[in-house]
């Protein structure tokens, strides 16, 4: 691992840890809070929050941390003979499926479903607490796997990193 591969790895390294920080969050303490309050305040507070999660903020790193992992997949298959490779492209494939694709094929079809559902609809505290439930598992997923794709990632580059500083000149 040298030159860009070296610089996509630490990227996607780090800006992991960053989502996966968000989803931690979510995760450890933000649902479970929203699951104290009333069914028309955590909904109304979710459906404001999922609103904004669709900023600049979280976007940016969401999806340049996906492109990032496609990319160190892509070099780990291209340089399949370094030793590192095959963790390389698991991890990054643990993410790019395991975080992306579980965001856009079952988070954010329940996020629209709960932006669709009216306050005062009378089934709204039912898609609520189903919303909760589903939502929350969905997220400790997600959570789980990014924190196993870097994982993968990180370890690979301390294991490359310990073998180049043990070379002698």
């Amino acid at each position: 691992m040298q030159g860009i591969q070296l610089y996509l790895v630490s990227g996607a390294a780090i800006a992991s840890a960053l989502v996966g920080g968000v989803f931690y969050a979510f995760s450890s303490f933000v649902m479970t809070a929203l699951q104290r309050l009333e069914s028309k305040d955590g909904m109304t507070t979710m459906q404001a929050i999922n609103i904004t999660a669709v900023q600049p903020g979280l976007m940016v790193p969401f999806f340049g941390t996906t492109l990032a992992h496609i990319a160190v997949a892509l070099t780990a298959i291209s340089n399949w003979e370094n030793s590192v490779s095959s963790w390389l492209l698991v991890g990054s494939l643990s993410f790019v499926f395991g975080t992306f694709a579980l965001t856009a094929f079952y988070h954010v079809p329940r996020n629209n479903a709960l932006a669709d559902t009216a306050i005062d609809d009378l089934d709204a505290p039912h898609v609520w607490h189903r919303y909760l439930v589903e939502w929350t598992r969905g997220n400790h997923l997600r959570a789980a796997t990014l924190r196993s794709a870097g994982h993968r990632v990180n370890s690979q580059m301390w294991r490359w990193s310990l073998r180049r500083s043990t070379r002698l000149p």
